[in-house]
């Protein structure tokens, strides 16, 4: 939200399956992928913040942990002005890894209230 993506990038993992579903293109696959749309994401992004974290469902087992959230953001999206809202339905999956739990996949899109069943149809 800020610019930079390398702070989100150190939670992800770099194993070959790792995804990234991000609101601004499709699926990137692979670390190398992934990291490349996270950083062109986050250049478009500036002056942002946090304000708020709705988690919907949570499960954490010893070899997997998922988490259900929407995300509550400001941020100015390319040339704007203003810090606008950037509310997001988000959905992580994290694996352990030499005892640290890593992103293996995040997927996110701006659907956060009911919308009309044909805007799901491309035209």
């Amino acid at each position: 939200m800020r610019g930079n993506a390398e702070a989100a990038l150190a939670l992800f993992s770099h194993r070959e399956n790792v995804t990234l579903g991000n609101p601004f293109g499709p699926v990137a696959r692979g670390f190398d992928r992934v990291a490349e749309t996270a950083r062109l994401a986050s250049s478009h992004m500036r002056d942002g913040e946090a304000t708020g974290f709705e988690t919907i469902v949570k499960h954490v087992t010893p070899n997997f942990a998922y988490i259900i959230e929407v995300e509550r953001l400001r941020t100015k999206l390319d040339g704007r002005k203003e810090v606008a809202p950037m509310p997001l339905r988000v959905t992580t999956i994290f694996l352990p890894e030499q005892g640290t739990w890593k992103i293996i996949h995040r997927h996110a899109d701006p659907i956060t209230s009911v919308r009309p069943w044909d805007s799901v149809i491309q035209k």
